[in-house]
Order: C-alpha cells, then sequence, then structure tokens
C-alpha cells in the first residue's frame, strides 16, 4: 500500500483497477496507520468512523475532482467542522470549531477524504514536534530522531506512507523544515496566496498554510485547489491563480539562480553542504546560470523572528484564558484564580516561554527598543530580496544546517532550537514563496533538503525548478525504512 500512496496518480490508477470503494480503502488505510502509529505517532487521534463515513459520502457521488478520495492529514491548527481541533495544547482539550477553515472548504469540493489531528508543536511553537501536549512525534527515517517541526505529524504521516498528502502551517519553516528531514516536500506559498481563515493564528503576519507531498507533480496540484483570494481573510490577497500544474515538465535552460554567500557559510553540517553543492551542479547542467548574490541582513533574521513572532504570539494567545474554549482548571476559588489556573496548566513550557518574550518586547519601554527596532530589520530584510530577485529568477539554499537530530537532543537548549530554521525564515519575514526538495542523505542515512525561493506571487518558478531538478534525481523516490 506504500507504494500506491508514492503519488496521486499512481493511487488513482489503484482505485480504478480495483473498482475499491472508497469507504473500504478509507477503513484499510486506518487499521494501517494504526499498526504503524505506536512507532511514529503522527496523529493526535484517529476517528476510524468518522473517515469511513466521510468515504461513504464520497462513494454516494460521482467521482472527480482534482483529490478524488486522496487521503490527506490535516494539522490540528486547521479547523474542521465538529472535529476536535486542539493546536496539541492542553488548553484547548474538547474544542470543536463550528465552521471549516476555507483550505477544508477547497479540500472538501475537490473530493479530498481528510484524515485530521496530525500531530505538532503545541501552538506551532517548536522546531522539532517534540512540544506537544500528546507526546512527541518520531522521524520514519530513524524512530530515534525529530521529524521537525511544528508540522512534524504532517511530515512523518506522508513521508512513512501513512497518507499521500498533508496541510502544514508555515510560521518560520514548519513545513519546509519538517519535509526536508523527513524527505517528502514542503511548499510555503507567498503570504496572502492561501487563505489563513480557520488556521489558529500563532503570529498573524507571518503564518501561511501549505501542502507536503511525495514529489513536486502532486504539491502542485495540491497548490492549485488551497490557492485564490478569500473574502473572510482580510490578508488574502486578489491575484489570479495560475495554473500551477503547467509549470511542470518545463526547462529551466536560460534561468538565473542565485546562490547566497551567507547561506554557505560556518555551522552548515558537511553533508549538507555537499548535498546542496551537488544541487546546483544538477541544476547548472539542466541549463541554469547560477550566480552569487548576498542577502546581508540575513545574519539579523533569527533575532528578528524571535521578537515579532513571539509579540504576535502573545496577543492571538490572549483569547485562550479558560472562558471562551477548552480547558477550564478546576482548582479556582475566584475568577482571578480562574483565569491564572487554567494558563498555568493548559500551555506548555514553550508556549509560556514565548507568551513571556512577547509579552515584555511589546511592554511600555520596550516596544521601540525590540518589536519596532525588529520590523525595521524586516524591512532591509525584505529590501535584500528585492535587490537579489533584480539579478535572478530563484534563490537556492539549504533548507536546514542539519539533518534530523536526536530526540531531546536540543530540549534544554532553545538558542540551537531556534536556529533549525535559520535558513527558512528570512522568506516567512519577507512573504516569500518557497519550497523544499529532497537533495540528498547525511553519513547516517538521513534526508537532507534543498530549498528554493522565489519573487512574491511567483510559485510557477519554484514548481518549474523543482520538478526539472526532481526528473533529474531520484531523492524523491527513496523511502523510509521500517514503515512498509
Amino acid at each position: 500500500m506504500q507504494d500506491i500512496l508514492s503519488s496521486f496518480e499512481h493511487y488513482h490508477k489503484w482505485l480504478r483497477e480495483h473498482e475499491e470503494p472508497v469507504a473500504e480503502t478509507a477503513g484499510f488505510l486506518t487499521d494501517r496507520i494504526r499498526q504503524i502509529e505506536p512507532d511514529i505517532h503522527a496523529f493526535i487521534r484517529l476517528d476510524k468512523e468518522r473517515i469511513v463515513c466521510r468515504g461513504r459520502s464520497l462513494d454516494e457521488r460521482s467521482q472527480g475532482g482534482a483529490l478524488w478520495a486522496v487521503p490527506v492529514a490535516i494539522k490540528d491548527n486547521i479547523c474542521i467542522k465538529g472535529e476536535l481541533t486542539t493546536c496539541a495544547s492542553h488548553i484547548l482539550d474538547g474544542f470543536r470549531p463550528p465552521y471549516n477553515a476555507t483550505v477544508i472548504e477547497k479540500l472538501l469540493a475537490e473530493n479530498a477524504l481528510l484524515f485530521p489531528g496530525a500531530n505538532m508543536d503545541e501552538f506551532a511553537f517548536g522546531s522539532s514536534c517534540e512540544t506537544s501536549f500528546y507526546g512527541p512525534t518520531r522521524n520514519p527515517w530513524d524512530l530515534s530522531r525529530i521529524p521537525g517541526g511544528s508540522s512534524g505529524g504532517s511530515a512523518a504521516s506522508v513521508a512513512s506512507g501513512e497518507v499521500a498528502a498533508a496541510l502544514g502551517s508555515d510560521t518560520g519553516g514548519s513545513i519546509r523544515q519538517p519535509a526536508a528531514m523527513c524527505g517528502v516536500v514542503g511548499f510555503k506559498p507567498t503570504y496572502g496566496r492561501v487563505s489563513r481563515y480557520g488556521l489558529i493564528a500563532f503570529a498573524s503576519s507571518l503564518d501561511q498554510i501549505g501542502p507536503i507531498t511525495r514529489n513536486i507533480s502532486d504539491c502542485a496540484r495540491m497548490l492549485e485547489v488551497i490557492s485564490g483570494y478569500d473574502a473572510n481573510d482580510s490578508t488574502s490577497v486578489d491575484s489570479p491563480v495560475p495554473k500551477y500544474t503547467e509549470s511542470l515538465g518545463k526547462q529551466i535552460k536560460g534561468m538565473t539562480i542565485g546562490l547566497p554567500e551567507e547561506y554557505m557559510g560556518e555551522g552548515i553540517d558537511e553533508d549538507v553542504r555537499r548535498s546542496v553543492t551537488e544541487s546546483v551542479d544538477v541544476l547548472k547542467r539542466l541549463g541554469a546560470k547560477i550566480i552569487d548574490i548576498s542577502l546581508p541582513h540575513t545574519k539579523y533574521a533569527v533575532s528578528c523572528y524571535y521578537i515579532i513572532a513571539p509579540a504576535e504570539a502573545s496577543s492571538n494567545l490572549a483569547r485562550f484564558d479558560g472562558v471562551h474554549y477548552g480547558y477550564r482548571s478546576p482548582k479556582s476559588d475566584d475568577l482571578i484564580d480562574m483565569y491564572v489556573n487554567s494558563r498555568s496548566e493548559g500551555f506548555g513550557k514553550e508556549a509560556k516561554r514565548r507568551i513571556l518574550l512577547g509579552t515584555y518586547s511589546l511592554s511600555s519601554g520596550y516596544y521601540d527598543a525590540y518589536y519596532l527596532k525588529a520590523q525595521k530589520v524586516r524591512t532591509k530584510l525584505s529590501q535584500d530580496f528585492d535587490r537579489a530577485f533584480s539579478e535572478c529568477d530563484c534563490i537556492v539554499t539549504p533548507t536546514a544546517p542539519n539533518t534530523a537530530f536526536k530526540i531531546g537532543e536540543r530540549m534544554d537548549d532553545p538558542l540551537m532550537m531556534y536556529l533549525s530554521d535559520v535558513f527558512t525564515i528570512p522568506a516567512n519575514l519577507a512573504g516569500l514563496p518557497a519550497v523544499s526538495v529532497p537533495c540528498g542523505q547525511d553519513r547516517n542515512g538521513m534526508p537532507v533538503g534543498l530549498q528554493l525561493m522565489a519573487r512574491p506571487f511567483d510559485e510557477e518558478a519554484l514548481i518549474k525548478v523543482a520538478h526539472a531538478f526532481e526528473s533529474e534525481t531520484a531523492y524523491h523516490k527513496m523511502f523510509s525504512g521500517g514503515c512498509g
């Protein structure tokens, strides 16, 4: 079955040949996931009855839709009407949204088979998928290692062959970094390209929903479905959505690709550097012109991000107070106690750390010194990219400075954990589209990711280059061991 889920095309062919009812396939898939889950823990929950019921409703319709019966895992911070949605946090225990996120409506309109409850770092705060209240997810390639975060459950579910695709959210690299560490494709669209309506916000000026798939062809198809203007999201951009699948198979001869010196310096694992260098050689052989560029403010990106993101998070999480949603402490004697105890018991350690950081940088007397200064640096970063894209069509970098590390290795060192996203954060700060594709393995056999970035709303360029690279290599065909 793992091989059948290697691509949408393969899966659809298998459904047609076997004339298998979708409800039976849904039951088979959930049983198979239950066998794998004790090792991987990619899902917080799995409701077989509801998934089979969805399959039955698809059987009652005429076949059709770009995602007909395709099993898609949904990160647990994207609202599905009537489904438990917890953000992997105790404070949202029992919360069932009364509406669907726009991306969910779009998937349902194309007849996708949804698998809700993909595990994640609590409120998407993390780079390893270890801060979930329900326990960590493990990397299917090596169960002693992290899958990356915060969309670790989504990436691991695709890499282990539990589902064919997944939705994740990306605030500082949370789609691309776990995709790189699990050997799959992860795409962060331009800010405003995909509606955030129904995504439980982490940092509103940075968050984007995007697809995780086994190959770039399926990624283009998913992106086509979920993109587009949404009046329910005030940050949604009313811009035509190109047919991304038409960018597949096009030559990249004559394109100019920039290689920033700041992304290949100190701190990069030698195996990652070697894989990226070899990948650049592949792009050269395909006819792309590689030029050296500079993004001088990159060195400030992580500091800038860890002021802006926690500031917005502290504001967004103020609503979780034991009154409106989910968990309320039973130990309270009065109103103040109820607020204090509910938030103290409901949030985990990393969530509390970010709330404190954000509240501090927004507080009177420190706003100008920290938050305002960080926003000015953000503008400088965007200007760096504007200058770079006046010379090149795309930028190529490693997705992460290292491959997946051991579970628990960085839990007591938040700074080292935050540096895992050092190469992905700039695209979020500048609102750019970016994709991670598999490009090699390290000495331990763990996957390495190659990141491509492009101008705002030029997702087509990324799909074109990524598909050309994928067509010349076989890294996307490698599967994690031990989960077949």
